[in-house]
């Protein structure tokens, strides 16, 4: 139930270079790739090893610096010797697809799911945290808004259309991620998923909650109601999914999980009727 955007496995370019380029453009191309790999791959010819220092410690340290502000739990459970490595390995693995700074976090994430090359060292929940901890950034600096016109805040939760904030996303891990510290690192998942939702408040700050499994299948229905089915009916389904004996019961314990959902904006109302 994640809605995370989708990463989409990128794979290095092995093809040669082109002939028709310019000697400047293959000038830039060994420049970069002396930048990524400086180790195996050497710098261009006729620059002073000086001056390549400068823009091999610039590239690595604005990157290192980027990575480890985005990733701060990832980074703690690893050496610097080894998040060195790591960050190394997403330079000379990994080809992003964007310009945007912001977004570089989002493709460290990519190469961690598609390209990282895993050692028996490797946290089993590596990538999980990583999106995780990458969920926080990617909210922070979204641009989506809800549409309030559509949206009846103190709509009645029942008897009306339950509406899903589109800056609130629902969270699946099999590992609990959200409690992840250096003194706490599993070694398997648990025993059932941890679902978590993040959203973001009017005031642009982040809110955080741990769902039960029912609330998270709520959450679900509210969310993929193209059917515009109101929260009762919705409620009905979840009761029919869980064979619960008594629907009526089942229905006030669900309005107070709809309260609960509407109260931090998660669920910010109803849908308005035109």
């Amino acid at each position: 139930m994640a809605e995370l955007p989708l990463f989409q496995q990128k794979q290095n370019d092995s093809r040669p270079v082109r002939s028709d380029l310019l000697p400047f453009q293959h000038k830039q191309i060994a420049f970069a790739a002396h930048i990524r790999d400086p180790l195996s791959v050497p710098a261009p010819e006729g620059i002073e090893d000086r001056r390549m220092g400068i823009y091999r410690e610039l590239f690595f340290n604005n990157l290192h610096k980027l990575i480890s502000n985005t990733f701060p739990v990832l980074r703690k459970l690893h050496s610097a010797q080894d998040w060195r490595a790591l960050v190394r390995e997403f330079m000379i693995r990994h080809e992003a697809q964007t310009p945007y700074f912001l977004q570089i976090p989002g493709e460290f994430v990519a190469f961690l799911e598609h390209e990282h090359v895993a050692t028996e060292s490797d946290y089993p929940f590596l990538l999980e945290l990583a999106q995780y901890e990458w969920a926080e950034l990617a909210l922070s600096v979204s641009t989506a808004e809800d549409d309030m016109r559509r949206i009846e805040p103190d709509g009645d939760l029942l008897q009306g259309v339950p509406v899903k904030s589109v800056l609130a996303w629902s969270l699946r891990y099999r590992f609990p991620v959200h409690r992840i510290s250096p003194s706490f690192k599993p070694e398997s998942p648990g025993e059932q998923p941890t679902f978590l939702a993040i959203w973001r408040r009017p005031d642009d700050e982040l809110g955080f909650m741990e769902l039960n499994p029912v609330s998270a299948r709520l959450l679900e229905l509210v969310t993929s109601n193209n059917e515009q089915r109101s929260g009762r009916e919705l409620l009905l389904i979840l009761a029919a999914e869980m064979n619960y004996p008594d629907s009526g019961t089942f229905l006030v314990h669900g309005a107070n999980a709809l309260q609960e959902l509407h109260r931090p904006g998660i669920v910010p109302g109803t849908l308005r009727l035109q």
